[in-house]
């Protein structure tokens, strides 16, 4: 594998890193006693997962494409924007950033988690949950918004952006998304920011965290995969 090829699958570490620390960390915000920011609410949470997608794709787009999720990365092989020999270590790279990013949240808000009782709170910081627990729903859910998701983003590259704002423009696409989709499921919409972070839960010396809900964890895994060969589709067919 070349230099090039590296430092790009090194650049979807990084950026997913830094999508979780930000990302998790307004939920870990939001959600863990004492904090600052404590039951500040869905829209502090949306706006910061817009601004971490966006201050990630800052930080992964000078060294490669920044995709940051597994669901985009099929999605871009599927229309032929990218190797096909490149998603494996494309995905990898971004689980094991999603896993760093999720520790290192925990390790900023240290004191925290043992004055927080609520495990649902807990592994809330970390991975997403259904607000009501019906498995085929949730997954339309998360199918219906990684769809919104990629068509998105394919449309975006048929656009003539200024220089520099795109990353802006991928946060107002999830901030919508979130807004508007987020209620049922809090919009994983990317396998690796769901899987990366639950791995982290179930390894984490938290003393009050509970169980991690492997039972749900397929959904978040499954239905963006589906939303964004569909999604992968539809644009093929316009395009």
């Amino acid at each position: 594998m070349d230099t090039s090829n590296m430092t790009q699958i090194f650049s979807e570490f990084l950026g997913t890193m830094i999508l979780i620390l930000l990302g998790d960390g307004v939920c870990a915000g939001v959600n863990l006693k004492k904090s600052k920011a404590a039951a500040s609410g869905w829209i502090v949470i949306t706006f910061g997962w817009a601004m971490a997608v966006t201050i990630a794709v800052y930080v992964a787009g000078y060294m490669g494409p920044a995709h940051l999720n597994p669901a985009v990365t099929i999605a871009m092989a599927m229309t032929g924007s990218f190797e096909w020999s490149l998603v494996v270590p494309f995905i990898v790279a971004q689980v094991l950033g999603a896993i760093v990013g999720a520790v290192l949240v925990w390790l900023a808000y240290l004191p925290h988690w043992q004055v927080t009782e609520d495990q649902g709170a807990i592994l809330g910081t970390f991975a997403t949950g259904p607000a009501i627990r019906n498995y085929p729903a949730n997954m339309v859910t998360e199918v219906i918004g990684t769809f919104v998701l990629i068509l998105g983003l394919l449309s975006f590259s048929q656009h003539n952006f200024t220089d520099g704002l795109n990353p802006l423009v991928v946060g107002a696409l999830i901030l919508s998304i979130g807004l508007s989709l987020g209620g049922p499921t809090g919009y994983a919409i990317n396998p690796a920011r769901d899987f990366g972070p639950r791995l982290a839960h179930q390894l984490l010396p938290i003393s009050t965290k509970g169980d991690s809900d492997w039972s749900y964890s397929w959904v978040p895994i499954v239905g963006p995969v589906i939303g964004a060969v569909v999604a992968s589709g539809v644009y093929m067919m316009m395009v």
